[in-house]
């Protein structure tokens, strides 16, 4: 089985999403694990968001990047610029880095409805980004 580790700055929102779209499009065939460069908490508007497209990531944890150190994955996709460009060496051999920075929901103050249509957009981009992802490395 493939591991595959999705990083970003607080493993709170987009790497908790993209986490839970890899296993849903994977059927379980890979190991999927997110972390973040800190831990922030799971995001409730993410996993709300998650559950509105029939995704409980309500039993996730927010974790960091070192507890993962000993795995050797194949593929590290980092989802924020600043994970990217903060990201401690993870001693992989032979992982492929992909890089694709999806916008933060989180920091949208407004109004519920203006704070729900970001998280909802955020999930489609990051839902189309996995579904490709798995298609172009023939994982499902």
């Amino acid at each position: 089985m493939k591991n595959i580790l999705v990083l970003c700055t607080g493993n709170s929102c987009r790497s908790q999403m993209a986490h839970a779209y890899l296993n849903q499009f994977t059927a379980k065939k890979t190991n999927i694990y997110s972390a973040g460069i800190e831990t922030h908490g799971l995001n409730p508007n993410a996993v709300s968001i998650l559950k509105e497209d029939g995704l409980d990531i309500s039993n996730h944890t927010s974790n960091h990047v070192d507890e993962y150190k000993s795995i050797d994955f194949d593929y590290i996709i980092t989802v924020c610029d600043h994970a990217n460009e903060n990201c401690p060496f993870i001693p992989s051999k032979n992982a492929v880095r992909l890089h694709h920075n999806f916008f933060d929901p989180s920091k949208i103050n407004g109004t519920k409805d203006e704070i729900h249509a970001a998280f909802l957009k955020t999930r489609e981009e990051i839902k189309k980004y996995c579904k490709d992802f798995i298609e172009e490395n023939n994982l499902s």
